[in-house]
């Protein structure tokens, strides 16, 4: 695993950034390769139970007289008490940090532009395309189509082939809610079984297609409705990381208000609180209809970026630069309306 530091860019005013790498010297162990360290051991360490114990570990325990100690921590990742809705005397364990409110509403406003996907949180984000034919094309780097929609799900796996992807990485320092990206209206939602490995850039280098390896809940939503967005079929995988626990969904039209399931046939408002990562790093794949997007032309600019060390560059052996994005702002824009095209698998 490559160990120099990994690089980004902040969108707001496109400057390189390095990033923090929590854990980096044992996760590079981790993943160092089979060879060196025990299979066994492996799968022990990126299991459901580790990870829900490294979780409690990291997150449960009790810091005894820690208000001077939660200071820190807070500090320590950078956490803009200001944003959040609860004050900052209620957040008194890492958990309830990590599972923090924001004000979204005032500190994440969302222009709504008519056929805009926007972010689904604040992550840094990749963006790619399975089409052969693409400047994006980025086929068998981060998941295998097949395996991301599990086994039995040909219908999304044909409804999505070469079509086009964005992958949010969040990091434990981010907000962890997922909003909806989209308006629309809930065609399919499931849960597959899977390991848990580590999200960070190196892990993710040295396992093979990891985020269709990961447990995740996959939602299929349909925007060419009434009031969607109407850029056709959008799926959002939620994919699970060492030390989350679990993906829970809770969908509120209004704010945080009465959550609710996401279940079969419920319309989903767009930038809505979704669901809860407890807690961690984690990430959120977007996947789109071939020829249905085009995504904003800060992220493929910043994507390409030279002078920018990211692991993904060194790892897959071309520039793969992510840029740092807020929830709720806009990252791809709708091509063609459902009437010039011929349905959803087009």
């Amino acid at each position: 695993m490559t160990t120099f530091e990994h690089q980004y860019i902040e969108r707001e005013s496109a400057a390189i950034r390095t990033e923090r790498l929590y854990a980096d010297p044992l996760l590079r162990w981790i993943y160092a390769s089979p060879s060196e360290n025990a299979a066994w051991l492996f799968r022990a360490l990126t299991s459901a139970r580790t990870s829900q114990l490294l979780g409690f570990l990291n997150y449960d325990l009790p810091f005894g007289s820690a208000t001077w100690g939660m200071n820190r921590f807070i500090r320590s990742l950078d956490v803009d008490l200001h944003e959040c809705l609860e004050p900052a005397e209620r957040l008194d364990s890492p958990r309830r940090v990590f599972e923090r409110k924001l004000r979204y509403w005032e500190v994440r406003p969302m222009v709504d532009a008519p056929r805009t996907a926007v972010s689904p949180c604040d992550a840094r984000v990749l963006v790619g395309s399975l089409a052969d034919g693409s400047s994006l094309f980025l086929k068998g780097k981060f998941f295998d189509l097949e395996e991301l929609f599990g086994t039995n799900r040909k219908e999304w796996v044909e409804a999505f082939r070469d079509g086009d992807f964005a992958i949010f990485r969040l990091t434990p320092d981010k907000y962890h809610y997922n909003h909806t990206p989209v308006a629309g209206t809930v065609r399919d939602i499931y849960e597959i079984a899977g390991r848990y490995h580590s999200c960070n850039p190196g892990p993710v280098v040295a396992i093979a297609t990891p985020y269709s390896k990961n447990a995740r809940v996959v939602t299929i939503v349909d925007t060419d409705v009434p009031h969607g967005t109407g850029i056709g079929l959008v799926a959002m995988i939620e994919v699970v990381a060492l030390m989350i626990g679990r993906i829970e969904q809770c969908y509120s039209a209004a704010r945080y208000d009465d959550p609710q399931p996401v279940a079969k046939g419920l319309f989903l408002l767009k930038g809505q609180p979704k669901s809860l990562y407890r807690p961690g790093s984690s990430t959120t794949v977007l996947m789109f209809q071939r020829g249905r997007v085009a995504f904003c032309e800060d992220l493929l600019r910043n994507l390409f970026r030279p002078s920018v060390q990211s692991r993904f560059s060194r790892g897959f052996g071309r520039p793969l630069v992510e840029t740092d994005v807020k929830v709720r702002s806009p990252i791809a824009q709708g091509l063609w309306k459902p009437e010039e095209g011929t349905g959803h698998g087009q």
